[in-house]
């Protein structure tokens, strides 16, 4: 069985898929761009300000579920730009407390509406 996760809190998903999928006991979260929920507007000022965005994000569709950044397993980092890895690990590292996820970073040539940062996470379910 699979539990669809959504919150207003999160930017409403931009094609055919969920904000987050509870699975057994994982939580899949798709990922997530710098889309102000609030607003719907991208929230591009600097790529911390991007990132910033972002991590709130997934911290609301966690909190959704119940969860936080201290229940995230993995986490994969997509980078328009391998030169800002070092201000986006920045911003990252300020989201958990210890025992860090395990995580990939890889740049790629566009991503969705042209941002420069998405990240996703998979967080267990105690």
């Amino acid at each position: 069985m699979k539990e669809i996760i959504k919150t207003t809190s999160a930017p409403a998903p931009i094609g055919p898929y969920s904000q987050a999928v509870k699975a057994g006991n994982f939580l899949f979260v798709s990922g997530q761009v710098a889309i102000n929920p609030e607003s719907g507007e991208l929230n591009l000022g600097n790529i911390e300000e991007e990132t910033h965005q972002v991590m709130r994000n997934l911290k609301a569709v966690l909190l959704e579920a119940g969860l936080t950044f201290d229940h995230v397993v993995k986490s994969t980092i997509f980078l328009s730009d391998m030169g800002t890895f070092a201000q986006v690990n920045e911003v990252y590292g300020q989201y958990f407390t210890a025992d860090f996820p395990a995580r990939e970073t890889v740049q790629v040539s566009v991503l969705p509406k042209n941002v420069n940062v998405e990240i996703s996470v998979i967080a267990i379910v105690e």
